[in-house]
């Protein structure tokens, strides 16, 4: 699995001009499954990012979770937003080819386990929706963004 993780200010997700999900001070997830990804590296991914240390304590340093943001134990939102353009690959020309993302049925599950399983861990997770035509709104916190893939276990 891949994502990319943005720390943000705020965060918000408009459908069809509705917002959808929005988070104060957290983490923006962009997550896409691709072919062959698992319930283990979903439960990976969601570990390391959950434990990533990349929010400022109170000397100033990278040394805070989401999950611990401040002294006060307040924890940070999680915005998690499915994104299968992150499988793109570029490498045969001008138009992306896709064909390294999960399909669509195989994408929602993974995608919907890794949304119940942010929700069983962590007290603040709002979503995108899965496949539809997404405005995410940001503000990018540092700017801090992050990139991970989690690759099967061997």
């Amino acid at each position: 699995m891949k994502a990319v993780l943005q720390r943000v200010a705020q965060a918000s997700v408009v459908i069809a001009g509705d917002t959808t999900g929005q988070i104060g001070r957290g983490l923006l997830v962009l997550v896409c499954a691709e072919r062959g990804d698992s319930e283990a590296q979903a439960d990976r991914l969601l570990a390391k990012l959950l434990k990533l240390r990349i929010f400022a304590d109170d000397a100033g340093k990278m040394n805070r979770s989401v999950q611990d943001l401040d002294a006060q134990g307040a924890c940070g939102g999680l915005l998690i937003v499915s994104q299968f353009t992150l499988a793109a690959d570029v490498s045969g020309g001008n138009r992306p080819s896709f064909t390294g993302a999960a399909l669509p049925d195989e994408g929602r599950r993974l995608y919907d386990y890794f949304v119940a399983q942010a929700r069983a861990t962590h007290p603040q997770v709002a979503t995108g929706q899965f496949a539809a035509d997404m405005q995410v709104h940001l503000v990018n916190d540092g700017p801090v963004t992050i990139a991970l893939r989690m690759e099967p276990s061997p």
